[in-house]
């Protein structure tokens, strides 16, 4: 049998153990192991269980989660069953069913597909959470109910005691993934701007967090303003914009070591809004010189060789790599107003693309999937978050009182928040959730959209009625499901990493 390739999925991995590395900020050193189990028994398939989620899914599938403890370990068995629970209904592609009146399970053998039937649940998840001395092993199995049998094979992952959350983002991405079949997002990091202090004194620093809010770590001192940060491909670095020399440079943070470098030292110039290419090998970024703003690349290895890929009169900022590194969407003014176009990497052939209403255009963001690219539009009473093709076309607005549906904040928010582990000195500042974030009179500010890793959700900051504090919120490509992020501090500039390893 071939050697296990390096990623969790249990058909590459059948028979196989493999460690895996969990991302911690200060340290990147604790293991996760996961490991296949034996196959429970299977009844005849009638069809395979799946939820499209392209258009929206008005009906949640009814979803049971049923971990065993051995002793000791009731209480992690909870923490851990409420981050899948939390995870999957934030999608809201699931209704996670209540213990109730529903039929016993036991990890080790295969569900009573008749009796689970009778509840009109369509997907059970048993699974087991052992805990050792400073160590954790969570094990599930996936069952398909009206199909009559397992939906993949069982997985354990093994990690430190400290890593718990992350088995447990892991297991809700191995179910996500099988019944959507889209890629995975749950086990990923978040960077943003924390601020604290009023307006006119305002203190600023990078953090990064959990997808789900948890997990907060400072990666910069509190300070002079510091925006955009941007993750690198191999989520090892993060770019961010510091003006602590009184210019706007770009910085270079090292997640390992937790240390800053400048790679632009300029002080007649501002450079500013960084992005590493596809590859990893480039950076685009915005530099304004005497008024005049244009795109430039730099190399990684050797950021003193920098060059400019837009020449003109025009503010050219904002660049966004397409995922093959061939292309950069960007925001100009050169037309009279600030709108999109797309350029090959060279800076040949740019093109407009937006024209599909009235306001600006302007921070846009390309799908890791290569099919939309997010955007920040101009309105009446602010702004708001769309996507459209990279070709301009298929325009579709996810937020403000014109997008397809919005959901205010609801009973899973709550438990979210109590999901988060934020450290005290976190907590800077709270910022009370809109009352209904769906009233058309409601006056807001959506801006800087990032994608998730599987290009099917944004994190976006909004300014809510006068606020001049954000409060960070996510919405799905369908526009129907948007919610806060459980972090219970100002925050901007979210950008989303790459899947954890």
């Amino acid at each position: 049998m071939g050697r296990c390739r390096n990623d969790l999925h249990p058909r590459r991995c059948r028979g196989h153990r493999m460690t895996r590395r969990l991302a911690s900020l200060a340290t990147i050193a604790a293991l996760l192991l996961a490991a296949a189990l034996p196959p429970a028994p299977a009844q005849a398939q009638d069809g395979p269980l799946r939820i499209e989620i392209t258009q929206g899914v008005q009906r949640p599938m009814p979803i049971a989660l049923r971990f065993e403890a051995e002793a000791g370990a009731q209480d992690l068995r909870d923490q851990i069953t409420e981050v899948i629970a939390a995870d999957l209904a934030m999608t809201g592609l699931f209704e996670i069913a209540q213990d109730g009146d529903t039929p016993e399970t036991h990890f080790e053998r295969s569900i009573d597909y008749i009796a689970w039937k009778a509840t009109q649940v369509e997907a059970v998840v048993t699974g087991r959470v052992v805990e050792a001395e400073g160590s954790v092993s969570v094990a599930f199995r996936l069952f398909d109910v009206f199909a009559g049998q397992p939906l993949g094979d069982g997985i354990q992952f093994d990690a430190p005691a400290e890593g718990w959350r992350r088995a447990a983002h892991k297991i809700a991405d191995q179910i996500y993934a099988r019944i959507t079949g889209e890629s995975p997002y749950f086990d990923s990091r978040i960077a943003f701007v924390g601020e604290s202090g009023p307006a006119t004194e305002r203190v600023t620093r990078i953090g990064v967090m959990d997808q789900d809010g948890a997990g907060v770590q400072w990666l910069t001192e509190p300070g002079e303003l510091v925006l955009s940060p941007r993750f690198s491909p191999d989520g090892r670095t993060i770019l961010y914009t510091d003006f602590a020399t009184g210019t706007a440079q770009i910085m270079s943070l090292d997640l390992g070591r937790v240390d800053s470098m400048p790679l632009t030292r300029d002080p007649r110039a501002m450079s500013f809004a960084p992005r590493y290419s596809p590859d990893g090998k480039w950076i685009a970024f915005s530099r304004e010189t005497a008024g005049n703003t244009d795109i430039w690349i730099m190399q990684v290895d050797n950021p003193s060789f920098a060059k400019p890929l837009t020449q003109g009169p025009s503010i050219d900022t904002a660049p966004s790599w397409s995922p093959d590194g061939q292309h950069l969407v960007f925001e100009s003014d050169r037309s009279g107003s600030s709108q999109l176009y797309v350029m090959r990497a060279d800076g040949s052939n740019p093109t407009r693309i937006s024209f599909g209403g009235e306001g600006a255009y302007g921070e846009p963001a390309w799908s890791p999937r290569g099919d939309r690219i997010a955007f920040t539009r101009q309105t009446g009473t602010g702004s708001i978050i769309g996507i459209m093709r990279p070709d301009g076309s298929d325009e579709q607005i996810l937020s403000g009182p014109v997008a397809p549906g919005l959901q205010a904040p609801d009973p899973l928010s709550e438990a979210l928040e109590e999901a988060t582990d934020l450290p005290p000195e976190a907590v800077q500042q709270e910022i009370p959730a809109p009352e209904d974030a769906a009233a058309e009179d409601t006056a807001w500010r959506d801006a800087g959209p990032s994608w998730s890793p599987n290009g099917r959700v944004l994190i976006f900051t909004r300014f809510t009625d006068g606020e001049d504090s954000g409060r960070l919120h996510s919405v799905d490509i369908t526009g129907r499901n948007m919610r806060p992020v459980a972090l219970n501090i100002a925050a901007s500039d979210p950008a989303w990493g790459p899947l954890l390893p």
